[in-house]
């Protein structure tokens, strides 16, 4: 098979929703001294990768147009640049680019990449890093362990599936607030759900059975309130703002914030590679559907991840579980 000599990236000229993103081509990128080129084999999205699109998030406003999309990717190594030491062609790689990943190929310094496990599927490794390396730094500031109950909203999506996934495997017990058509989901991961709505502060008081020590807000609604309610210390509750914050130190490329966000995703990928958490893929996308993707996205209904494959084994779409549960009467 004749090696490709053009490669692919969507990118956008101007804020916008997720039609703004066009498919430009490009000659097959080289790289330069450290650096890699990747094929990219499956990429997640991820609401920040939508804010920083639609403008709702203005930290990096003076970049050049155009743009380009995406920053969780993994891929197979195709060329190394001079002075390369830790990947060769062939590699099995998990990365990160603050942008970018949503292409064909990717150019990155070696810095920014890990091995891929042997035992970790494309679409997971494509969909841990923004959500996993957030999920784990949180965790960490917060000093989870087996000595606290933790409550966790919005823990059916992608971060908070991650962080009651890995809180529970340190120890902790551990409350998710979800919806009711995401109970079962919960409980086959050991934890214990609760609905949103109004008495949300006794319903998790009850669930517990003692007092709440932690509380991560992933909704960013009464989140705050819940927590006081429930007595929980100010400096254990990190609020969705707090999440934002976390997101956007990972994705800063000055060399200190690049190391930092590679060595928690090397923490992330040892931690799914030892099963210590299971990233549950709600939606797997050819990468030519990134609009319908983000569309998918934006209704908040999603488990897990939604992640964009550039070698789909087909492209016929299945009924998934959610869909089906959306449309009952």
């Amino acid at each position: 098979m004749r090696a490709p000599t053009e490669a692919f990236t969507y990118r956008y000229t101007h804020y916008g929703d997720a039609d703004v993103l066009k498919r430009h081509l490009h000659p097959l990128p080289t790289p330069g001294p450290g650096e890699v080129l990747v094929e990219v084999i499956s990429t997640a999205i991820n609401h920040m990768d939508a804010f920083l699109r639609n403008g709702k998030e203005d930290t990096w406003r003076d970049d050049p147009w155009p743009r380009a999309s995406g920053c969780d990717l993994a891929g197979i190594v195709r060329a190394v640049g001079p002075g390369v030491t830790r990947f060769r062609v062939g590699a099995d790689v998990v990365g990160h680019t603050r942008t970018g990943a949503h292409a064909s190929h990717v150019v990155l310094p070696e810095a920014q990449l890990v091995p891929k496990p042997r035992g970790l599927e494309w679409e997971v490794a494509g969909g841990l890093f923004l959500a996993g390396a957030t999920a784990l730094e949180t965790l960490d500031d917060l000093r989870i362990g087996a000595s606290d109950t933790v409550v966790i909203s919005a823990a059916a999506g992608g971060v908070g599936s991650i962080e009651a996934q890995i809180a529970k495997h340190r120890g902790a017990r551990v409350i998710g607030t979800c919806g009711a058509r995401n109970f079962d989901y919960l409980r086959q991961l050991g934890i214990i759900p609760v609905s949103y709505d109004d008495g949300m502060a006794e319903r998790i008081r009850r669930a517990a059975g003692r007092p709440v020590t932690a509380y991560i807000d992933n909704y960013g609604k009464d989140g705050r309130q819940v927590a006081e309610a429930l007595g929980v210390p100010a400096e254990r509750y990190r609020s969705s703002a707090d999440r934002r914050e976390v997101e956007l130190r990972l994705l800063r490329d000055d060399p200190e914030s690049v190391a930092q966000a590679t060595s928690v995703l090397q923490k992330v990928v040892d931690l799914a590679g030892a099963g210590a958490f299971r990233l549950l893929v709600s939606g797997l996308y050819p990468i030519d559907d990134i609009v319908d993707a983000f569309e998918d996205l934006a209704k908040l209904h999603a488990r897990g991840k939604i992640v964009l494959a550039t070698r789909p084994v087909t492209r016929v779409r299945t009924l998934r579980a959610r869909e089906v549960f959306e449309r009952m009467p």
